[in-house]
C-alpha cells in the first residue's frame, strides 16, 4: 500500500512520518533507525553545542543511513547562538532543516540561497501563516497534548490541525498526541499530509541515551500523569509529573520570575532525569501519548505496526 503525500515527495521519504528534535535525545543512532525505518529521523543541533560535534554526528548519521534526514534547531528565548551550528548544517548539505521553540526569521535570513527543506514547528494559526510567509516549505502544528515546549492556547490537536489547513497553502504536519496508526490516520483525514512523533520514539531501543527509567515512566504512565511547566514565563511545556515539576508549579503559583526557576528548568534538571535516571531530582518532557504507549520496540518494529495498523483502517474505509 502507498503513502504518498506532499510530504513524501517534499521529503523524500517512504512514510510520511517524522521523528522529533527531541533534545539532548535525537542522535545518529535514532535518527538513522527511523530514516531507515521510511520515516525521517532528525539530530539535534543545539544540544551537542559545538560545531564540529554537530559535524560529527551529521557524519554518524550518514555511516548508518543513505536515507534523508534533518537536523533540528530549537531556538529557544534563552538558548545559545546558532549561527555557527547551522552553518556546519549548510557545509554538509544536510537535506532537511527544522526549526522549533522560537521566532525562525534569522534562521531564514541565513538559509537564503540554500538548497534544504525548511520546516517550522508552530502551535497556532497565525504562527503558521508567519512560516509559510518566511518561505516554510511545510509546517509542524504542535497541539496541547504535545510534550515539551507547547503554545500558550491550550488548543488540541483535533481543532487546531484542520484551522491551519484552511489557512495555508504548503503541507500540514500534526504533531501532539499521535503515537500509532490510529493517530497517523487521524491526522490525515483532519488534512495533514504527515506526522511528527517525539514522546512515542523515546520508549524505542535506538533511543539509547534515554535512561531506562525514563522509558519505564513512559510505558507506564496514563494521559494524566503530565503537568504544563513554565506557563507563568510565558513558555508553557508539557513533561512527566514527579516531585520535581511539582516544585516549579509551587515556585509559578508564588510568581517566581525566569531567575528564580531557572536552575529548576534547565537543561541540567533535564539530564538529570533523562540521562541519569534520577527521577526525583529532574524532569522530563512527555506527551498526553505516553497514555497509549505500553512497550519499548525497535523503531522498526514500531513502524511497520504503525504501517500495518494504519492499513487496515484504510482498507476499512475503502
Amino acid at each position: 500500500m502507498q503513502w504518498e503525500t506532499r510530504i513524501t515527495e517534499l521529503l523524500n521519504i517512504q512514510y510520511p512520518i517524522i521523528q522529533g528534535g527531541l533534545a539532548y535525545l535525537a542522535y545518529s543512532e535514532l535518527a538513522a533507525a527511523v530514516s531507515n525505518a521510511g520515516g525521517l529521523g532528525q539530530i539535534t543541533a543545539m544540544s551537542l553545542g559545538e560545531p564540529e560535534l554537530l559535524r560529527e554526528e551529521i557524519a554518524k548519521v550518514r555511516r548508518k543511513t543513505d536515507k534523508p534526514f534533518g537536523v533540528n534547531f530549537a531556538v529557544g528565548q534563552h538558548g545559545r547562538p546558532y549561527s555557527d551550528l547551522l552553518d556546519v548544517a549548510i557545509e554538509e548539505e544536510v537535506p532537511v532543516i527544522s526549526m522549533t521553540g522560537g521566532n525562525p526569521s534569522a534562521i531564514f535570513d541565513q538559509l537564503k540561497g540554500v538548497n534544504v527543506k525548511k520546516l517550522v514547528l508552530v502551535a497556532a494559526r497565525r504562527q503558521a501563516e508567519k512560516a509559510e510567509e518566511l518561505g516554510a516549505d511545510a509546517v509542524m502544528v504542535v497541539g496541547q497534548e504535545g510534550g515539551g515546549h507547547l503554545g500558550r492556547d491550550d488548543t488540541g490537536t483535533f481543532v487546531l490541525i484542520p484551522q491551519v489547513v484552511d489557512s495555508v497553502s504548503i503541507p500540514v504536519i500534526a504533531s501532539g498526541g499521535i503515537g500509532d496508526g490510529r493517530g497517523l490516520m487521524a491526522a490525515l483525514s483532519l488534512g495533514a499530509e504527515g506526522i511528527e512523533m517525539g514522546t512515542r520514539f523515546i520508549a524505542t531501543q535506538e533511543c539509547v541515551h534515554a535512561h531506562s527509567e525514563y522509558k519505564h515512566a513512559l510505558v507506564n504512565s496514563s494521559e494524566r500523569d503530565t503537568v504544563v511547566i513554565k506557563r507563568s514565563i510565558g513558555a508553557p511545556a508539557r513533561a512527566l509529573a514527579g516531585p520535581w515539576t511539582a516544585k516549579i508549579l509551587e515556585m509559578e503559583q508564588k510568581q517566581a520570575d525566569y531567575e528564580k526557576l531557572k536552575d529548576y528548568i534547565s537543561g541540567h534538571a533535564n539530564k538529570r532525569y533523562i540521562y541519569d535516571g534520577m527521577i526525583d531530582n529532574g524532569f522530563a518532557w512527555a506527551g498526553q501519548v505516553t497514555g497509549l504507549i505500553r512497550d519499548v520496540p525497535s523503531v522498526e518494529q514500531l513502524m511497520s505496526r504503525m504501517i500495518t495498523e494504519a492499513s487496515e483502517i484504510r482498507q476499512r474505509w475503502s
